[in-house]
Parts: C-alpha cells; sequence; structure tokens
C-alpha cells in the first residue's frame, strides 16, 4: 500500500495496519485506550454511542478520532458483535526505543460474530454460527460451522425456498456468499453479510482446504465427494475462518453431510406459526423451548434446541431417544442426575479454547471441576438398561489422565489470566517453587531490615516499603530526616515525608524482580506444556461433552413428560396419524382453566378434515397442536396426548395468520398466496399441511373459489394429510364430492339469546353458521353496530334460501342481467332496424339471457 509519507509516524503506522485488514474496525493500542482513525472512528460513534473527537493533524488535515478505555474493551465488543461487526485488535508489542519512531504494534487478534470464542461475548444457550452459500444453476450447496463446538455440516439446499429455510433454522452470526451472489433477498435485511471473491469457492482449492484441515488425502471417508456446490461452501469457510483465527484448528475433525430425505422439513413460515423458540411477536415468552427446556447444562440447551429446529425422520435414532426418556422416567432418574449436571460446567466451549490455546485458568478449572463430577454420574448409570444409555455411559466416562494433570499441575484459585502468575500449583515444578520462594521472602526481608535500621539509628518513623513505581524505598518522617546516616540516598521527597534508597536494598530489589520475572516466564511456559499434554484428548473430552449434552436432554424429556403427562408416541409404516385426547402444549400450560383435549384422525381414505366453527372456537389451537405432537414426536420426545400413532411425515407446511411484507411490496393477500403455492408445489402425500382461512384475504368470490380449488388440489393431486380450517361453509360440500378422502369436523359452540359459549371439543360433521356477530360482540363492537348486523343478517336470510354468499352472488348476478336487458329492450328503434342489425340484437340478447358472457360489451352497427 502507498501510504502518504506527509503523515505522521504513528498514523502512517495505524494506516499500515488498516490495509492489512479491511472492512473491520480497527482497535488500536495507545495507553489505557483503544483508538480509532478516520472513518472507523466515526463508524464507531454512532455503532457505540461514544464521542468523536479530533487528534491534531496529519498530512495538512484534522485526524477524526473516537476511543474506549481498555479496562471496557469487553462491553463494547459484545455490542459491535450483536450488531454483524469485525474488529481487529491492535495491541502494542514493542519498547519505546527511538522517540521519533512510535512503538511497534501489530494485530494480535481478529473477532468476527461467526468466529468469536471468548464466552463474554457468547450466548451460552445457543449456538454461534458461521455459514457459507453457493449457488449453481438455481441449487445451492450450504455449510455452517460451529467454531465453539468444532461441528461443521454441508447440505444441498434444491430451491431457494428450502435455502430460505435453512436459514432460517439456523440463522448464522456470520455469512459468507460470492461477490455476484444474485439471491440477494436472501441475504438482505440482516446483520453479518461477507461477501467474497468468487476465486474462494473454486472446488479445488475448496478440497485442498479441507483435506489439509482433517489430514486426509480425500473426502470419501466422509461420505461428501459428491456434494460439489456444498463442498465450495465448505472451503470457502474454512478458509475465512482459519484466516481469522491465525492458527490450529485442531477441534474440527470432520464433515457432516446432512441430507434433506432424513430429515423433516420445517419451511421458515412453519417455524414462524409454530412459535418454536420465538412467538409471533418476536419474544421468547409462551413458545414451544421455553416450555420445554429445563436443562441444567449449556451444551443440553444448545443440543434440544437443535433437535426442535431439526427433526429427524431417522426412526432408530427416535426409538432410541424415546426409550431412553422411557428408561429416566420409569426410574425418576432425573432427580439424581439433575443436581450432578448443574455442576457440570460448559465443556464443549471450554476445550474448543483449549483447542485455540486461548483457554484461561479457570477454564480449565470449570473442567477440572466437571472432571470431579462423572464418577457420580458413573454410579447413576450403573444399574440402567437401555442400549443408547449405556452407550452414553461409556462416552462419558472420567478421564483419569485430563484430570490427575488438572489436579497436580493448576492451584484451586488461580489468578484471572497467566501473565499474572500464580497459575502453576507448588510441587509441580522444583524451578518454579525456588523462584516463588525467592520472591515471597521479601515480606520477611523487609521488616527485618525495617528493625534493624530503627534499631541502628533509632528513627522510630523509619518504614521500608514498596510499591509498583518506587519499588523498594525507606522511608522517614520531615522531621527525623535529620537522623538519617550520610550512605542514604534521597529518593523522593513529599510533602511530609523522605524517601530513601541504599545499596543494600538495591541490591535485594534486583534479586527480588529477577526471581518474579522468571518465576512468570516459567509459569507461561509451563502453561503452554498443560495444552500441549491436553491437546492429544481432544476426541475424547469432545465425545465427553456431545454424551454429557445428550443425557440432560433426555433427562429434561423426561422430566417433562413426566411432569406434563405426556405419553409416548408409536411410529408405522402405514400413512395416517391417530392422535387420542392431544393438547396444545403451550396453550394448555398458560390457560388458567383445564383444556379440552381432542382427537385427530387422518388414513388413506380421510386425508383432508374440513375444519368450521366460530371465530375463537380454536381451530387454530387444533391444528397447531396437531402440528407440534408431530413436530415432538420426530424429534423424540414425548407428546401431550393419551395415545398417538405416526405414519411417515417428510414436511411439516402451516399456512396460519395474516401478515404483510411492505419492505418487498407484498401485500398481506400476496404473502398469504405465495406461502400456499410454496405447499402446493412442494407438499408430498407424506406432509401434514395445516391451512387457515385461505382466500380471506380477497372478495368473497375470489377466496371461496380459490380456497375450493386449493383443498381439491390437496386432497385429489396431492394427496397430502391435511387440516383445512375455513368460514367458507361451501367449502363442506367437499365432503359430499370426495367422501372417499374428505371429511368434515367442526369446533362446537353454543348460542342462547345472542351470546355464544365456546366448547372448544371436535365433533363430526359441519356447522350451519359462523357465528361472527357473537364474537363481534364479545370484541366489544358498538351496541348499535351489533344490531344493525343482525338486522342486516336477517334480511340476507330472509330474502335468500340460503345464508350463503355464492346464493346472494349469483341473485345479483341475475338481478344485473334483468335490468340491462330490459334497458336495451326499450333502446330498440324496431322500424329502424335493418335485418342485419336485428340478427346482432337477437344474438347479443340470447347471450345475456343465457349469462355466457357476463363482460359483453354490447355495441350497435350505425352502418
Amino acid at each position: 500500500m502507498n501510504i502518504n509519507q506527509n503523515h505522521t509516524p504513528m498514523i502512517q503506522q495505524y494506516l499500515k495496519l488498516k490495509a492489512e485488514n479491511p472492512g473491520m474496525l480497527l482497535f488500536y493500542r495507545m495507553g489505557d485506550f483503544y483508538e480509532l482513525f478516520y472513518d472507523d472512528a466515526k463508524r464507531a460513534s454512532k455503532l457505540l454511542d461514544i464521542s468523536l473527537t479530533r487528534r491534531g493533524q496529519s498530512a495538512g488535515k484534522p485526524v477524526p478520532m473516537a476511543g474506549v478505555p481498555f479496562h471496557s474493551l469487553e462491553n463494547y465488543l459484545t455490542k459491535l458483535i450483536q450488531l454483524g461487526e469485525s474488529v481487529a485488535i491492535c495491541e502494542q508489542i514493542g519498547e519505546l526505543t527511538d522517540k521519533k519512531a512510535p512503538i511497534k504494534r501489530q494485530v494480535v487478534q481478529i473477532i468476527t460474530p461467526g468466529t468469536v470464542t471468548d464466552e463474554t461475548l457468547l450466548e451460552g444457550e445457543i449456538d454461534n454460527l458461521i455459514a457459507a452459500i453457493y449457488y449453481q444453476k438455481g441449487k445451492f450447496g450450504y455449510a455452517t460451522l460451529d467454531i465453539t463446538s468444532g461441528r461443521f455440516q454441508l447440505t444441498e439446499p434444491e430451491t431457494e425456498n428450502e435455502m430460505a429455510s435453512e436459514l432460517q433454522r439456523t440463522l448464522p452470526t456470520e455469512l459468507l456468499f460470492p461477490e455476484d451472489f444474485k439471491y440477494t433477498k436472501l441475504v438482505n435485511h440482516r446483520n453479518g453479510n461477507r461477501p467474497r471473491p468468487v476465486w474462494e469457492f473454486e472446488l479445488n482449492t475448496a478440497k485442498q482446504q479441507l483435506n489439509q484441515q482433517f489430514g486426509t488425502q480425500n473426502l470419501a471417508g466422509f461420505g461428501v465427494e459428491q456434494a460439489e456446490l456444498g463442498l465450495r461452501a465448505a472451503g470457502c469457510l474454512i478458509q475465512y475462518v482459519k484466516n481469522n483465527q491465525c492458527t490450529a484448528l485442531p477441534h474440527i475433525r470432520s464433515l457432516i453431510f446432512t441430507q434433506q430425505h432424513h430429515l423433516m422439513i420445517l419451511d421458515a413460515a412453519t417455524r414462524h406459526n409454530l412459535e418454536i423458540n420465538k412467538n409471533l411477536s418476536g419474544g421468547n415468552t409462551n413458545t414451544l423451548v421455553e416450555l420445554l427446556d429445563c436443562t441444567k447444562t449449556a451444551m443440553g440447551s444448545r443440543m434440544l434446541k437443535r433437535w426442535l429446529q431439526q427433526p429427524t425422520r431417522c426412526l432408530d435414532t427416535l426409538q432410541q431417544r424415546l426409550d431412553s426418556i422411557e428408561e429416566i422416567k420409569r426410574n425418576s432418574l432425573f432427580i439424581k442426575l439433575q443436581p450432578i449436571l448443574k455442576e457440570i460446567a460448559d465443556i464443549e466451549r471450554i476445550i474448543t479454547r483449549l483447542a485455540l490455546r486461548s483457554a484461561k485458568p479457570k477454564d480449565m478449572i470449570r473442567l477440572r471441576q466437571t472432571l470431579k463430577q462423572l464418577p457420580e454420574l458413573q454410579i447413576i448409570f450403573n444399574s440402567i438398561m437401555t442400549p443408547h444409555l449405556i452407550q452414553l455411559a461409556q462416552f462419558s466416562l472420567p478421564n483419569e489422565k485430563v484430570y490427575e494433570l488438572l489436579k497436580i499441575s493448576l492451584k484451586e484459585e488461580p489468578s484471572v489470566t497467566i501473565r499474572d502468575g500464580n497459575v502453576i500449583k507448588e510441587g509441580y515444578n522444583k524451578e518454579l517453587d525456588q523462584y516463588r520462594i525467592l520472591a515471597n521472602g521479601a515480606l520477611t526481608y523487609l521488616t527485618e531490615l525495617e528493625k534493624e535500621q530503627r534499631k541502628l539509628y533509632g528513627i522510630d518513623t523509619l518504614k521500608v516499603r514498596y510499591n509498583n513505581v518506587q519499588g523498594f524505598f525507606i522511608q522517614v518522617s520531615r522531621k527525623q530526616s535529620s537522623l538519617i546516616p550520610k550512605h542514604y540516598s534521597r529518593h523522593q521527597t513529599l510533602k511530609n515525608v523522605e524517601r530513601y534508597t541504599i545499596p543494600e536494598l538495591k541490591e535485594y530489589e534486583a534479586k527480588i524482580f529477577n526471581a518474579r520475572s522468571k518465576s512468570i516466564a516459567l509459569e507461561k511456559k509451563l502453561w503452554e506444556e498443560i495444552f500441549d499434554l491436553l491437546i492429544p484428548h481432544l476426541e475424547s473430552l469432545q465425545n465427553l461433552a456431545a454424551a454429557i449434552g445428550q443425557i440432560d436432554v433426555l433427562q429434561n424429556l423426561a422430566e417433562r413428560a413426566k411432569t406434563l403427562n405426556y405419553c409416548q408416541p408409536s411410529f408405522n409404516s402405514i400413512s395416517g396419524i391417530q392422535i387420542q385426547l392431544g393438547r396444545h402444549a403451550v396453550v394448555e400450560q398458560t390457560i388458567n382453566k383445564p383444556f379440552i383435549a381432542n382427537p385427530t384422525k387422518l388414513n388413506d381414505k380421510r386425508k383432508m378434515l374440513v375444519i368450521t366453527g366460530p371465530n375463537m372456537g380454536g381451530k387454530s389451537t387444533y391444528m397447531r397442536q396437531t402440528a407440534l405432537i408431530i413436530l415432538l414426536a420426530y424429534t423424540g420426545s414425548y407428546v401431550p396426548a393419551s395415545s398417538a400413532k405416526i405414519g411417515p411425515i417428510d414436511r411439516i407446511f402451516t399456512r396460519i395468520g395474516a401478515s404483510d411484507n411492505l419492505a418487498s411490496g407484498q401485500s398481506t393477500f400476496m404473502v398469504e398466496m405465495t406461502e400456499t403455492a410454496n405447499i402446493l408445489h412442494n407438499a408430498t402425500r407424506n406432509s401434514l399441511v395445516i391451512m387457515d382461512e385461505i382466500g380471506r384475504g380477497t372478495s368473497t368470490y375470489d377466496g371461496v373459489s380459490l380456497a375450493w380449488a386449493t383443498a381439491e388440489w390437496l386432497a385429489t393431486s396431492i394427496g397430502a394429510m391435511t387440516l383445512f380450517a375455513t368460514h367458507y361453509l361451501e367449502l363442506t360440500k367437499l365432503a359430499e364430492q370426495l367422501s372417499d378422502c374428505v371429511a368434515n369436523v367442526y369446533l362446537d359452540a353454543v348460542e342462547y339469546k345472542n351470546k355464544i359459549a365456546f366448547m372448544h371439543s371436535i365433533k363430526e360433521g359441519s356447522v350451519n353458521k359462523s357465528y361472527g356477530i357473537a364474537v363481534a360482540e364479545l370484541a366489544g363492537l358498538p351496541k348499535t353496530v351489533i344490531k344493525n348486523a343482525r338486522q342486516k343478517l336477517e334480511y340476507f336470510q330472509k330474502n335468500n334460501e340460503h345464508p350463503d354468499g355464492l346464493k346472494i352472488h349469483n341473485q345479483q348476478i341475475a338481478n344485473r342481467n334483468i335490468n340491462q336487458l330490459e334497458k336495451i329492450l326499450s333502446e330498440i328503434e324496431l322500424d329502424d332496424l335493418s335485418p342485419r342489425q336485428a340478427l346482432e340484437k337477437l344474438y347479443q340478447l340470447k347471450i345475456l339471457i343465457t349469462n355466457k358472457n357476463k363482460s359483453y360489451t354490447f355495441h350497435i352497427n350505425e352502418k
């Protein structure tokens, strides 16, 4: 980089370091502050709400500057990481040797949202993912990495909707994509976007980077050789992370190919509508995660969220989980497990910091305390019978070598950082012990010297002291300074005291400082050797962390099943859903009255339930509870029902509620139709489809037509298992026309003297009214409006055989046609018509009467 030589030496140094780290906020250490200059200063002042000032001039122009105190750095970094910003930390690494040259500095750490490992900058109970996308011919490669655990995965979504669903599921804090990435709506409106040069996604380079990381000749052992789009994304990702960490990544040991057909797919709308970890308002309350997550470890909490966000279709895995939950629940083992698990640290992330050699003494102490708990865990598992729990117990066996190393090498309460010393335990290294004895003998020496000098010269105010600025000194009051012997050298004069030094004290000071510096240097060396001894155990420690996380999830689900009265679901190969006394997991815990349980029965001869009933009657709750029961079952959890028999389910789709997307120019109805189109294009006969009030965003006639056509397509062309709620009573006729696959059910309600009571129970058949006015009255509409609405309803019912919209619509069309017919006939001058004109008129009238073309425009041939 060509830097203007007119800049001051310090600014030249800053600009050089900034050029080496483009796109990042450069925190440049100057004494007790980290300073930012020029555009970084302007940007940081807005992001962090700090003052923007100036630091003199350089190259003839003012230098904008903003800064933060070094001791408050973590607070500011946390805010920047949450905003998706990346930061380069630049430290002073040299001493001032030339007054004309700045102190030598270098970037010692790069912090990005997806590669941060410091626990103070992370949320403990959620995964922190960095991801990369690649695309080619409409298909995608997608790779994710949780650097805090080493979990590295790739997948290959085949459509833009599938890619959007993956982004919504994983929520990466940092996202890499090619500079020419054209699917901009996938990445817009999010923090942490990182466009990368296209060449970083080159296939051969990607394979080379990955083989280098895993120490392999090829990637066949991971089963990813054919996943070329995913490999391109994974290669770019590992290269970016290695460059930012500036160190080896030994804890990233494998690459997992997640194939879509092994999973139950939930698109973004479904995740939103089912309120898995966020409610409809974007908060965390009254969600499935809030209800279920009573885990005792951070590892367990993160794993539970992964299970809920990515249900598996592997029946062996599901049965293993269910059998394990059953044994823990039957024997109430969670009561014994929970106190032990509460004492277990987040060793998954500690192991990562160990691998990156950035672990702090407190991390090692927590790892030691965790290993100390494992024998108690084994005692509980001595009597277990379930194969999966036995396997988890094997992976969580105590690692005696690691525990003994940490026990003999580290103090019980070490210093916060190794640079302060006082971390290595006494007796671990003889040389270190000798240095400490020498350094710690200073207090005794000073006490003895003080007694000796007082006695010798009769100065009762004489004190021998030490501080970090002056070092060792002798202090005497001003009144007794005349008694000082000649060989005392004045060191400092204060208001009421004089400070001196003597050759003996100087000699001892040099000896002490030498011992201390050697002691700290040796501790640092021993600290690095402990890392060397621990890193070979990374694999077993990672297996331990994964096993403890899963034990925590299973005991948590067992406790929830027992406390909330859930049942074990069963799976079979026959298409269908048989749920008895199903309940909505979250709603039943938030209402202050008994929840009305309901059955759900779907099979090959009953593929669709058309659900009618009043607003507030419970249609949406009923449909959501069915979807949540299926989701929980395919997570491997017990479910809120008395029994649940479930056939193959590949996807859950939901189209619920009204929302718009004004930022992208989509109205409520457009969003509704877009989500419906996604369902009709991607649902299969093994999908569960939840449709609520399709067509309500447009006119009655368009809406009922769209709802009818959508329901008919789902029932006949796709054959998906569908719960279709509607206020269009016309749709109940589908059960008559398609009796081999459609049935009507309704949510019961009772109306008496214009008052309504919701029964919330499902019954076979359909309602004959919507109770809309009664619900509107409950909502508090003015009495006059309610009265007027009842009068209008009575009028429509009195003047039509049926109160449905289509009858009124057809009558209106007929009335318009009759009026138009009368008008045309009255305007005809019979004596002036030619035979040709009369024939044309006759055709026009016939078309009007037969109603074959309502939009026909009449033109009289003047000729």
